[in-house]
């Protein structure tokens, strides 16, 4: 990637665009995101590190693209941006506490850092508050925008059949809710989880076991397949890091992932090339990823807002943490 490439970030319901500069610290990392434009996401906002914005990137190949330089987010300047192997684009608009590495491919033009602030300050809003979703929408600088989910083949037509509805779920949440959570959140949960009819108590584990289903296990699954992991092998870790925590939140009430892993599993002996086992997983990773990026959107922040860092101003006077 040896010419300029700019790339234009939109946020169409709250009228703000930036321009970010794509640069050579990460040419490969980069290359495959402006390979993938365009496209649209639900916009989430970092709710532990600081001032920080990221959506899930339909990019299978962020799962496993090895960055060629890794900095300190903390350390590098607002409008940094980043690609990570959570699928996410991320940016960083102000301060940060997480000391996490991550591979940035790229920079907001200064002439636009204020206006990504006031956008990371609208998605806050967004998603604390408010939960009106915000979409963004990721182009190439002089070029339409648009979307589209990509779909990888696969060989045994069983599980191609798998992948398709996998794909063709995901394309029907990916920007708009799934009635699944919003049910969930509704407080109407066939099977009856939350003890004592608490909601809040079943909103906080099914958050906590999406995450980390399509980041670790199924996006963990691609990486290990890359590395050569034996197929045997990878048959036996998808058992068990998949069954647990997909059988708990059909149970939580996402049964449509609980169908899904079933059909995965019946099937996984029919995987027999490391090739279709990365198309499985990757768009299994994907469809989970989206699922944590409602959970995450949905999820009902305020409830805790009384509970506050020591020292901090008065809720009134706060600002995003």
């Amino acid at each position: 990637m040896n010419e300029s490439k700019r790339v234009e970030i939109t946020w169409p319901s709250i009228g703000i665009t930036v321009t970010v500069e794509l640069d050579q610290r990460n040419r490969t990392l980069a290359q495959r995101l402006w390979d993938a434009l365009p496209y649209r996401s639900l916009q989430g906002h970092a709710l532990v590190a600081g001032y920080h914005l990221y959506h899930v990137a339909p990019v299978h190949s962020l799962l496993h693209t090895q960055p060629e330089h890794r900095v300190d987010r903390r350390a590098v300047p607002d409008g940094t941006v980043f690609c990570s192997r959570l699928q996410h684009l991320g940016i960083k608009y102000g301060e940060l506490t997480e000391p996490m590495t991550a591979a940035p491919i790229g920079q907001v033009v200064q002439e636009d850092l204020d206006a990504l602030i006031q956008a990371g300050r609208d998605v806050w809003q967004s998603v604390y508050t408010t939960k009106q979703p915000v979409i963004a929408e990721v182009r190439r600088v002089g070029e339409p925008g648009g979307h589209r989910l990509p779909r990888l083949p696969i060989g045994d037509p069983k599980l191609n059949e798998l992948v398709k509805d996998v794909h063709a779920e995901t394309e029907r949440i990916w920007l708009d809710p799934p009635r699944e959570l919003l049910d969930l959140h509704a407080g109407r949960i066939p099977s009856g989880a939350g003890s004592y009819e608490t909601v809040l108590t079943t909103l906080l584990f099914v958050n906590g076991e999406t995450r980390p289903l399509g980041y670790s296990c199924y996006g963990g699954l691609v990486r290990a397949a890359l590395d050569g992991m034996p197929m045997p092998w990878l048959r036996q870790m998808t058992r068990q890091l998949a069954h647990t925590p997909a059988e708990f939140l059909g149970y939580c009430g996402l049964s449509t992932l609980w169908d899904f892993t079933q059909r995965l599993l019946d099937g996984l002996e029919r995987l027999d090339s490391h090739e279709d086992f990365i198309s499985v997983m990757a768009q299994m990773a994907l469809y989970c990823n989206c699922l944590g990026g409602w959970n995450l959107h949905l999820f009902p922040w305020q409830a805790g807002e009384h509970l506050r860092r020591a020292g901090s101003p008065p809720v009134a006077e706060s600002t995003p943490v």
